[in-house]
């Protein structure tokens, strides 16, 4: 199974992108916003294995993505905002406002659904790419 994160949105405190399951769009993605791609950015463009794991955050099995350079523990999961995640991509449905999506936990059962079996096969990747422009950069800048 190909994953694949489309970024469309950047603001100062997040990325709003679309994830797609072998080229069907899935959901909407909220990250941290892409800076470095050090922790406490958004994950650096690429294409990247995933697993699944016993996360000791959440105390169940969780999609796991390997491989970010400097990076670990970077989850699939839900959450709303950007102060839910340290990292990682949060699921969920679009939202009018920037830096929110919505119903995640529910996105995020509906994924685990479809992915559980391929993720325990290996048999799942996922590409994250669309960096922002650097005029989109500096007009982010300028309305803070």
């Amino acid at each position: 199974m190909q994953l694949r994160v489309s970024r469309i949105t950047f603001t100062a405190k997040s990325t709003i992108g679309i994830l797609s399951a072998d080229g069907a769009a899935w959901c909407s993605t909220l990250e941290l916003p892409v800076k470095d791609g050090l922790p406490g950015s958004a994950i650096p463009e690429g294409t990247y294995p995933v697993s699944v794991y016993p996360s000791p955050k959440f105390g169940r099995l969780m999609p796991l993505i390997l491989g970010i350079p400097g990076r670990s523990n970077i989850e699939i999961h839900w959450g709303n905002f950007p102060e839910e995640t340290d990292g990682c991509i949060l699921l969920g449905e679009p939202a009018i406002q920037p830096d929110v999506i919505l119903n995640s936990r529910a996105a995020f059962d509906t994924f685990w659904t479809a992915v559980q079996g391929p993720l325990e096969r290996g048999e799942v990747t996922i590409t994250i790419n669309g960096e922002p422009s650097t005029q989109a950069i500096a007009l982010d800048a300028g309305d803070q």
